[in-house]
């Protein structure tokens, strides 16, 4: 549906404000100081090693940071805030309507299905009510998250009778890129304690510390080839023996007008002027003579000292995903461990007494498919995952869970709308978390939200119940949070031309499951908020901008975890 006159002027005033509101709350994150990761403990002989290194839950420090057993923690003192004014647990917000574990069925509906332009009635009207937090005693990222999570309206009614216009969830919605960036910017506004791990515990971590050569890259001037190491011109006279190994080789010189059989890897003899390979040469025994059938070019089939690298060379910059071969260069260049950041650890809370953990659906219960879901596709984005927990359509449970959580970052599943067993807004407020983002204008999953638990705790983003729509705030809050905790780099963004019309929400962001096909991306069929048979099937997610695209049209690409992976890559990260 389309808004004209009046209503079309309103949508663009929204939208503007919107923009805005966004704008500011990024460029108040921006302007926070990144703290550099605190070095590790370097004192007493062995620090280079380290065996026992490995990340254990500690006593959380400070505002997101964790302190390692045995590591060092960072120097900057804790942030002390007032008191948060916590909202009344026992107000309810609006009275609930008819809805699902996301609210009304409309929610989160496809505009294919007649979604009207701004949802449906108050599927989340609780938000408002539960989701201003404190106003005082905040940090820069807190001000500029709430900034954008109160984004300024024209209605100037109180908040839990404004949550009632059709409306009102659309005036503080965070845009879909918006969202997606100050996500990355509050997870790297704490980054953790840097620690020293092995080599063999490295995989999958992020260094914290460039690798620089310990030593030249080779060490020595070493054979490239079998063959015949030789010096001056020949031919040349052969010189009796086993020749030279690799790991066995001589140092004494090599006169000129002589040649010794020499083995890939082994370190020349000194004076030496090629290497002509087993092939290229031929020998006379009679006459004791090694002749070159090819032209010898002084250095041929010698690496020569430093090739690679020199010494205090920087070879992989702070931010580096430790991958095999990285490991492999480390050891090369000398190193036994590798100064990393700990995987952020993740704690993953399924809500929902419909949910059943095995064998098939009955009498209105489902099978859950974000618990079995969630926790591999988390690993495979860095993270460590404990078993998902189920905890029911329990408020009480949730609140326990959030407040004895030692994690980095907490996802929640379902029960983010206002339903009548919607508990996480509720649950928050009562907990005097900080609600940063209440809504995203992205289609499925706008019910999403980002919160910050109270005295430096973690944060927590909530994903919707329904499977795509959970996906959709699993890659739009989740996997750019983990990335800023962890350091990781973001993906070069691209673009592809899509092969056919894409049809989209007249306002918000669509997130469509696609497949490649040569120079394009093919839209794939069942993509309704609760479908997984489409995603199941792509290998990343087109973002189709507001009404829609052409056949043709270029758009940007969300490559899933797998879609480029290695073989190593399934058990790298767990």
């Amino acid at each position: 549906m389309t808004p004209h006159g009046g209503d079309a002027r309103e949508a663009e005033e929204r939208a503007a404000e919107e923009e805005r509101a966004v704008e500011q709350a990024l460029a108040l994150v921006g302007r926070r100081p990144q703290a550099p990761y605190p070095p590790p403990d370097r004192s007493g002989p062995g620090a280079r090693t380290e065996p026992g290194a490995h990340p254990e839950p500690g006593k959380r420090s400070g505002p997101g940071t964790r302190t390692e057993p045995g590591a060092p923690t960072s120097s900057a003192p804790a942030q002390s805030e007032p008191s948060p004014e916590v909202p009344d647990p026992d107000f309810p917000g609006p009275s609930p309507v008819p809805a699902g574990r996301n609210g009304p069925a409309s929610a989160d509906a496809d505009p294919a299905d007649t979604t009207p332009a701004h949802g449906t009635g108050p599927a989340r009207g609780s938000a408002p009510a539960h989701g201003t937090g404190p106003t005082h005693g905040t940090t820069p990222a807190h001000a500029a998250a709430r900034a954008q999570y109160t984004a300024p309206t024209h209605d100037t009614a109180p908040a839990h009778a404004r949550s009632a216009s059709p409306h009102a969830h659309r005036a503080r919605a965070a845009a879909w890129d918006g969202a997606r960036a100050l996500a990355e910017r509050l997870g790297r506004t704490a980054p953790l304690a840097a620690h020293r791990l092995p080599l063999d515990r490295a995989l999958g971590h992020v260094l914290a510390e460039a690798v620089v050569a310990l030593t030249d890259l080779p060490s020595f001037d070493t054979s490239a080839m079998d063959g015949w190491v030789v010096a001056g011109p020949g031919p040349w006279a052969v010189r009796e023996g086993e020749g030279l190994l690799a790991g066995r080789g001589s140092s004494e010189p090599l006169p000129d007008g002589h040649a010794l059989r020499i083995a890939t890897g082994a370190r020349l003899p000194v004076d030496a002027t090629a290497v002509i390979r087993s092939e290229h040469a031929r020998c006379d025994e009679v006459k004791g003579l090694l002749h070159a059938t090819r032209d010898v070019v002084p250095g041929q089939d010698i690496r020569p000292r430093g090739q690679e690298c020199r010494s205090g060379d920087e070879l992989l910059p702070v931010g580096t995903v430790v991958t095999p071969p990285v490991l492999g260069l480390a050891a090369a260049a000398g190193y036994d461990a590798l100064v990393a950041v700990p995987r952020p650890r993740v704690d993953v809370f399924v809500l929902g007494d419909e949910l059943l953990t095995a064998g098939l659906p009955r009498e209105g219960l489902i099978r859950d498919a974000l618990g079995p879901m969630l926790a591999p596709w988390l690993r495979s984005l860095g993270a460590e995952v404990a078993e998902p927990r189920r905890l029911g359509d329990d408020a009480d449970a949730l609140r326990e869970a959030l407040v004895t959580s030692d994690a980095d970052l907490i996802l929640t599943t379902g029960g983010t709308a206002a339903g009548p067993v919607d508990h996480v807004h509720p649950v928050l407020a009562r907990i005097g978390a900080e609600l940063l983002i209440d809504g995203v204008a992205v289609r499925p999953g706008h019910p999403m939200l980002l919160a910050r638990l109270p005295d430096g705790g973690p944060c927590l983003v909530g994903l919707p119940g329904n499977p795509l729509a959970a996906v959709s705030g699993l890659l739009t809050l989740a996997e750019p949070l983990l990335r800023g905790i962890a350091g990781r780099p973001a993906q070069d963004r691209y673009r592809a031309p899509v092969h056919e019309e894409v049809h989209a929400h007249p306002h918000d962001t669509r997130l469509i499951p696609v497949v490649h096909r040569d120079d394009s991306v093919v839209p794939l069929h069942y993509n309704g908020p609760a479908m997984l048979r489409g995603i199941a099937a792509a290998d990343g997610l087109a973002v189709v901008p507001p009404g829609g695209v052409r056949s043709g049209t270029e758009v940007e690409i969300l490559d899933l975890p797998w879609a480029s992976a290695s073989p190593w890559t399934e058990g790298c990260f767990t």
